[in-house]
């Protein structure tokens, strides 16, 4: 669920509250209880816990960057230099 950043717009005060995404905003202040409170814009706090999220994880022994692997043949075979900027 995720948490949702409210500031009063009569007293500033500042709270956090965990709501499902189709709950109704808050209006209520707990402070000052009129009807003020405005949700914030703020960044989404989330982590890629496990393996398999990055590159060195999925990769064993000698093999090469996924990334790197195809430059030297994708040149000659994609355009043949034209205008793409091979």
């Amino acid at each position: 669920m995720p948490i949702y950043e409210y500031r009063c717009q009569a007293c500033d005060h500042e709270l956090e509250a965990m709501q499902k995404m189709s709950d109704d905003p808050l209006t209520e202040c707990p402070e000052c209880k009129q009807e003020s409170l405005k949700k914030l814009i703020s960044a989404a706090g989330f982590r890629l816990k496990g393996s398999g999220w990055y590159e060195t994880d999925f990769k064993g022994g000698n093999k090469k960057n996924v990334h790197d692997s195809g430059k030297s043949e994708s040149k000659s075979k994609s355009c043949g230099g034209g205008s793409c900027g091979c």
